[in-house]
């Protein structure tokens, strides 16, 4: 007990008396020492007293699917930024093969007592996954934003990237430069961005008076090697325009071009999706459907925030349009 008083104590820059009347509920502590005493308590790990249970810590949780994909990383900035003003910290929790999984990461989350969770990616957009850990969440009426398309029967408030207005403005301009044979690299068949990114490649091919041969869609796991792997097969087929889910795709279709002797963007075109860090840096630089982060972020804060003032903005989804960069990977096709 000692040692959690001085633990606490020094994070927080008040005296072990102070931390003492907090913890025992004793009049004399500003409501600001006490929110940063309950703070510290959590965020070193310790249980809080059973008196103070009831109250849900400054905290909250952020739940990252990856971070070697750098619009992860760029997403948590924001809103780590956007939760600090507010006064709330954000917890980390990033999965990795083989790690700690999400529905373990939202039972630690629920010991903490924390004030909600924004889940920027994972298994909500996945129709297959488990989804009882979301399930578990709303019965605990913790409040939760989602980021990213989700699939129907988890009533959260969602923000997402317009993945049809993303996918039109890829195909507008791979078709504007005279490409007509035009491939698509999405993720799994239930991972539900990918079914909208689909369904808008259909609507804008048919735009071009033409038609999307499945032979022209690739699934793939969201990294480079997959992206090179289905890349791959859609050069066998003949594209020379290829628009992908992920700048990390994108990156993997510009080198299975490379291994194959072709050029790009002279031989194929390659427009990606994210705009994430770096891709100015990349030989050509890549174009790419910008997602808007920083308004997503905010907005899921906003949301969230909202919610732990007692608030109920309902189930639904904010859209937010993205932009499309144009750079070095994309130019007309051979013979144009």
């Amino acid at each position: 007990m000692t040692r959690r008083l001085a633990q606490v104590a020094k994070k927080v820059g008040v005296s072990e008396a102070t931390v003492s009347r907090v913890l025992n509920g004793k009049p004399g502590v500003s409501e600001a020492t006490r929110q940063s005493v309950l703070t510290a308590l959590d965020v070193l790990g310790y249980e809080r007293p059973t008196q103070l249970r009831g109250e849900r810590a400054r905290l909250v949780g952020l739940v990252l699917p990856e971070l070697q994909n750098p619009i992860f990383p760029a997403l948590a900035e924001v809103i780590g930024g956007a939760l600090a003003q507010q006064g709330l910290t954000p917890v980390l929790c990033t999965q990795t093969k083989g790690g700690v999984s999400e529905a373990d990461y939202v039972d630690l989350l629920l010991q903490q007592q924390v004030s909600g969770v924004i889940f920027a990616g994972g298994l909500f957009a996945q129709a297959d996954a488990p989804h009882e850990h979301y399930r578990l969440l709303a019965e605990r009426k913790v409040p939760v934003v989602l980021i990213n398309a989700s699939i129907e029967g988890l009533d959260f408030p969602c923000v997402a990237c317009d993945d049809a207005v993303a996918i039109e403005q890829a195909w507008r301009h791979l078709a504007s430069l005279g490409h007509e044979r035009i491939g698509l690299v999405i993720g799994p068949a239930d991972h539900m961005p990918s079914r909208r990114k689909l369904e808008a490649a259909h609507v804008a091919a048919a735009a071009m008076g033409t038609a999307l041969p499945e032979e022209f869609v690739q699934r793939s796991i969201f990294s480079l090697e997959g992206g090179q792997a289905a890349a791959t097969r859609l050069l066998a087929e003949g594209v020379t325009g290829i628009v992908c889910a992920s700048d990390p795709l994108a990156l993997g279709a510009v080198r299975a071009a490379r291994r194959r002797g072709l050029s790009v963007p002279k031989d194929v075109s390659v427009v990606g999706f994210d705009d994430s860090a770096f891709m100015t840096c990349t030989e050509p630089p890549l174009t790419t459907v910008r997602q808007p982060i920083e308004a997503m972020g905010r907005a899921a804060v906003d949301l969230l925030c909202a919610q732990i003032q007692g608030s109920h903005p309902g189930p639904g989804e904010l859209l937010f349009e993205s932009e499309l960069v144009v750079r070095g990977s994309t130019a007309p096709p051979p013979g144009r």
